[in-house]
This record gives structure tokens, sequence and C-alpha cells, in this order.
């Protein structure tokens, strides 16, 4: 048995709430990708025990929870690991890049309306946008810890909400809409960088 078939196993056993937080913790997927998945399914997860056990209620909360558990991580411990990983060159190379491209896509926007910025990078459910980008957009700033875990927990009640609204119109509609918007965005910056 392979890594993916024991992970797919040991995920099985555990209830459907508890597995949705996990997918939502995941970088670049979030609650986007748990909201999808549910839609996916029809609708159809069990989440016995769970205050409110049918339709888009539980989704929702458990998809938020799941999204915002690793964003107090993310926003204390980043310095220390960033420091840390830099003895590298591989890692020292990376974080030049990926900060160099962060400030690049969102500097003027969050230098001018810092937190109100952050909310909408967060809200807008792209796949190159979420808490964990978010995040990393409130280091590099260097805007307050405490007032960054409000402004992205905003943000991602507003893309919760956004998905859900897409994925109880049609999923394909859905999926069309966050495909199509990815795709312009990643021409529009190819086109940015010819510049």
């Amino acid at each position: 048995m392979g890594l993916a078939e024991s992970i797919i196993d040991i995920l099985q056993g555990l209830p459907s709430w508890l597995i949705i937080i996990f997918i939502a913790m995941i970088p670049f997927i979030e609650l986007r990708g748990t909201i999808l998945l549910w839609a996916a399914q029809g609708g159809d997860f069990s989440f016995a025990g769970f205050p409110y056990p049918e339709g888009w209620i539980p989704i929702y909360i458990v998809s938020v929870i799941g999204n915002m558990i690793p964003i107090p991580f993310i926003l204390l411990f980043f310095p220390w690991v960033e420091k840390k990983l830099r003895r590298w060159k591989i890692f020292d190379r990376f974080f030049d890049w990926l900060f160099a491209r962060t400030r690049k896509r969102t500097g003027k926007s969050v230098e001018k309306y810092e937190e109100l910025a952050l909310v909408l990078f967060v809200a807008i459910p792209l796949p190159i946008t979420g808490a964990w980008t978010g995040s990393l957009v409130s280091y590099l700033f260097g805007l307050d810890r405490a007032k960054s875990i409000i402004f992205i927990f905003i943000g991602v009640l507003i893309a919760g909400a956004i998905m859900l609204a897409l994925v109880l119109i049609s999923l394909w509609i859905a999926l069309a809409i966050i495909i199509g918007l990815t795709i312009a965005l990643i021409l529009l910056g190819r086109i940015e960088t010819r510049e």
C-alpha cells in the first residue's frame, strides 16, 4: 500500500467535518476547495453531531474554521521560520522570489488601503488568493498581527459566501468563473511582466 492509499484510509475513518477542516487548512485549496468538493458531492456530507446537520450552513462554518486555524500560527511563527530557512541558499532564493512577487502584485493597494486591501485580497475566491497569501502579505508589509487576523477572517467569510452563492447557482458556473478569472489573472500577469 502506497502513501496516498494510507492517507485516504486514515481520512476515511475520520468524521466528515474533520476532513473538511483538514482540507480547508491546505494552502491554495482552503475553503474554496472544500465548498467545491461539497457541491461536487451534491451537498451530501454527513455532519453527525454538528448543530446544523444538513444544507450549506455546516460546510460554510466548518470550512471557515478550517481555513482560519493556521492563520494565527503563520502570522506568529513565519518570521522565525523564514530566518531559520534562509540559512540555506535554495530557501533564501525562494523567499526572495516569493516576497518580490507578492510585493509586486499587492504593493500599491496594501500600502494605500492596508487592512481593507487585505480583506479584499482574501475575499477573492481564486487559487492565488486566500488566507495563507493574505497572511504573507500582512507579514511583508508589517501590518498589525491582531488586526490582520480580524481582517483575514472577514475576507474568509466573504470568500466563503461568494463560493456558496456560486455553487448554489451551479457548480459548473462556479468552476467556469473561477477557471476563467484565474486564466485572466495569469495572462494579465504575463502581459505586465513583458512591459
